[in-house]
């Protein structure tokens, strides 16, 4: 089976790992289009080239690069004629113009498709993305979501074909894995947050329930965006930036070093009108490294944390506070959710395991359901 997949977000290194466990499939002939780079409010991603065996990995002409609706391949159909895939896989939200023109190039050469979606809010677009989302809702013949409300959505906005939930990409836990040998007793209790500095994250609430804390600590903060001055303000309002250490944006690849600094990642985000979070990556990251993790109840984060983490409500400073007290003074519960959070990595987020999924859905979408939907009307 070929199958082409139209993915920006697969220009990322860590992200080509799920790549080539799609490809270890013997029956599997994979063809990813990536653009060259991607920008958006963290600032300029390239493309990186760090696993990438068994598959083709083709950069192909990008359009409005940045921005999310617009931006489309102005050479897809040709590619997709001199490729002549099985099934096209469209790595994008139903309503982008990446999308739609993918998916009516694959219904004119009665090829099958499927999209992916990460949107956890009740939204309706205006002409032409509403048209868009129409279009595509009718001609696909499988929808992956990837997150519990993403499916939601979909069924609540008259989804009607099949779908299930799976999140895009998962984690190597050969790469991702616990520290080698233990942190020297002497150093302070880290705490580590990674991501963007933007406001819907809620760092300004880890920096306050961090200065709630007593004895020896410190806070590695990784990560760049627009908040950074008005965070680093707070910090010094707080009493508390001599003991910030802030680190910019790294790649992908150097991740389980950061990781391996920390004692304890939180996820602090909190849900704005237009946005919710939408699963939280750096959770299975930390967790397949066997850190701890702790996360609000904003969107995906307690269904991706299960029991393996600390929760706390959106916006609770005490709460927060109180678990991270809890960890600075009980290595031994460190020890024990950081286990656990790795056994949940290893049993539902490894690229191993969506890459198997993902090519369960491939021969169910060709063999069973073919190129025309039977819902469609």
């Amino acid at each position: 089976m070929r199958v082409v997949m139209l993915c920006k977000a697969c220009i990322v290194g860590m992200y080509q790992r799920k790549l080539e466990e799609i490809a270890a499939h013997e029956d599997i002939d994979l063809i990813v289009l990536v653009p060259p780079y991607w920008r958006d409010k963290r600032g300029i991603q390239k493309l990186e080239r760090a696993h990438t065996q068994g598959y083709t990995l083709k950069v192909i002409p990008t359009r409005f690069i940045g921005s999310y609706h617009l931006h489309h391949y102005p050479t897809l159909r040709e590619e997709l004629n001199t490729l002549q895939p099985d099934l096209v896989h469209v790595d994008e939200e139903p309503y982008n113009l990446a999308t739609w023109l993918a998916v009516r190039y694959a219904v004119a050469m009665h090829i099958p498709s499927l999209f992916f979606t990460w949107q956890n809010l009740m939204r309706t677009y205006p002409p032409p993305f509403s048209l868009f989302e129409h279009y595509v809702y009718k001609h696909v013949g499988f929808a992956i979501a990837g997150n519990q409300e993403a499916l939601k959505v979909l069924r609540r906005k008259g989804f009607r074909g099949p779908a299930r939930v799976l999140p895009q990409f998962g984690v190597d836990p050969d790469l991702f894995h616990p520290r080698p040998g233990e942190r020297p007793p002497d150093e302070p209790f880290t705490i580590g947050y990674a991501g963007g500095l933007v406001p819907e994250k809620g760092v300004d609430l880890l920096l306050r329930a961090a200065a709630r804390l007593s004895g020896k600590w410190q806070l590695h903060i990784v990560g760049d965006g627009r908040e950074k001055t008005r965070l680093q303000k707070l910090a010094h309002k707080l009493g508390i930036a001599d003991r910030i250490q802030w680190t910019p944006r790294v790649p992908s690849t150097e991740m389980p070093h950061i990781y391996w600094q920390f004692d304890v990642l939180v996820l602090p985000s909190r849900t704005r009108p237009n946005w919710k979070e939408q699963f939280g990556r750096v959770l299975i990251e930390a967790m397949a490294c066997a850190v701890p993790v702790i996360g609000s109840t904003c969107g995906e984060i307690p269904h991706v944390i299960g029991d393996a983490g600390l929760i706390f409500p959106e916006d609770d400073i005490e709460r927060l506070a109180e678990h991270l007290r809890a960890l600075q003074e009980n290595p031994t519960l460190r020890v024990e959710l950081g286990q656990k959070g790795r056994e949940r990595v290893l049993q539902h987020y490894t690229h191993q395991r969506i890459a198997q999924e993902t090519v369960r859905i491939y021969h169910h979408l060709v063999e069973d359901i073919g190129a025309i939907p039977t819902w469609r009307v």
